[in-house]
């Protein structure tokens, strides 16, 4: 099959033959998914141009970039990964950041092979959690198991304990595409445990329509039902919900059903609806005005529309800005201040420890999770936070509500020791691994 021909772009800085650290960028700015693609990869972008005005680049080196536009397309994602993985310009590829399952599933074995970190945020494949099979990709801060593990614990909180679990209806309703498929086995494993009857509903690709599968729900009358959208589909089944006399306070949207840009289209269908959320939509965090100061007001926001600054998955993009940029920090201590490789940012990735201290001084306090990863854990955190939408604004609900990692990781490994297997990969040995750096590391 032949691949469909992309179409990239190059920031302004990315033809400079200074020394530079490149991010190559699998961005969609164009279909249904537009919304997400835009927020993130404009607050991915804006943060780089900041910390380049600001600081001169993480350790006098340049950050520079190129976009590849994939439409959230798979065949896209894999040619513009084929087109950007080799770096540009002789500025080399630190991570790539595709910000989509099925591209991040297509690319997995290849950023394995060419030792380039594949970052997944909030998303991707559950047990690349495990970096002793899966060295080079990272479900930063929330995989798809611990979102609906820490759903389901605060169901549990607002029906009196989880023991209240039992003999309720919870409905899934999950896009129909491998990201909305991921979490149904644990969330299968989590009603027999706490003995909650389960009903799972697909909506497929893009979700535009939902009549039906509405129609179910009112059949099934659930006491909750669980949206694990993406982009159109998310306000449709709100307005469908609220066809249906569903009340939206009993809707919780997963962490990509969580932006203005789900919520608001919704119009009065949205009011009440609840979503988690890692880092709440705002700009009254240091590292966002900080954003303003030397990117917006100088004229050189990525955002189309300046309202979307401060909006959740403007943030989720600088929160991973911050992610990718403290990995290069920690890579550059042991490595040296210059640019480095993929290999070399991969083991600053998982040395990543950020405490109270650290978030303070990276003007992110509230925005960020305490989180610290390692060689077994890519994920680091695992928490998340209930917001509630007010019809104007989103309104945090809720302390972080913590995954039941304990009962997850057994779950992990034996996947991740499963592809282990099938693949023929040696599972590392974290301990001697950390010895070895130990050993290394000034």
């Amino acid at each position: 099959m032949l691949l469909a021909v992309a179409t990239w772009s190059f920031s302004g800085a990315a033809w400079c033959q200074a020394k530079e650290q490149y991010f190559p960028l699998q961005s969609y700015r164009v279909g249904p998914y537009a919304a997400g693609g835009t927020g993130f990869f404009g607050g991915f972008i804006d943060y780089m141009q900041m910390i380049n005005a600001r600081d001169g680049g993480v350790g006098g080196v340049k950050l520079t970039w190129s976009e590849c536009e994939t439409e959230y397309a798979v065949e896209k994602g894999v040619e513009c990964y084929e087109r950007l993985k080799k770096g540009l310009n002789g500025a080399a590829a630190a991570a790539t950041n595709p910000l989509s399952v099925g591209i991040a599933y297509a690319t997995l074995e290849r950023s394995t092979v060419d030792k380039l970190p594949l970052i997944t945020i909030n998303h991707g494949r559950t047990d690349s959690t495990d970096g002793r099979v899966f060295p080079y990709a990272f479900p930063l801060q929330l995989n798809p198991y611990s979102e609906v593990s820490a759903i389901i614990n605060y169901i549990g909180q607002k029906s009196g304990g989880l023991e209240q679990l039992k003999g309720r209806k919870i409905v899934t309703l999950y896009h129909g595409s491998p990201y909305g498929k991921e979490t149904i086995p644990v969330l299968d494993l989590l009603a027999k445990k706490y003995g909650f009857q389960l009903t799972h509903i697909e909506v497929p690709h893009p979700g535009n329509e939902q009549q039906s599968q509405w129609l179910a729900i009112r059949r099934e009358k659930p006491d909750w039902v669980i949206l694990r959208g993406w982009g159109v589909m998310n306000p449709v089944a709100l307005k469908n919900a609220q066809k249906v006399g569903f009340p939206a306070d009993h809707v919780i949207g997963n962490i990509w059903s969580n932006s203005e840009d789900d919520a608001g289209p919704a119009g009065d269908a949205a009011k009440g609806y609840i979503s988690i959320t890692t880092h709440p939509s705002g700009t009254d965090f240091p590292v966002l005005k900080d954003i303003k100061k030397y990117v917006v007001d100088a004229g050189r926001g990525n955002l189309a529309d300046p309202n979307r600054f401060g909006n959740v998955y403007y943030n989720l993009g600088v929160v991973n800005g911050i992610l990718n940029v403290e990995a290069l920090r920690i890579a550059q201590r042991r490595f040296g201040k210059r640019p480095l490789t993929g290999e070399e940012v991969r083991w600053g990735f998982e040395n990543i420890a950020i405490d109270d201290a650290r978030l303070k001084e990276l003007g992110a306090t509230g925005l960020v999770q305490k989180l610290k990863l390692s060689c077994a854990d890519h994920e680091g955190g695992g928490a998340v936070r209930f917001q509630q939408w007010d019809g104007k604004r989103w309104n945090l609900i809720s302390d972080w509500v913590q995954a039941d990692r304990a009962l997850l990781r057994p779950i992990i490994e034996e996947s991740s020791t499963k592809y282990a297997k099938e693949k023929g990969l040696a599972v590392r040995d974290c301990g001697k691994e950390l010895v070895a750096s130990a050993k290394v590391t000034p």
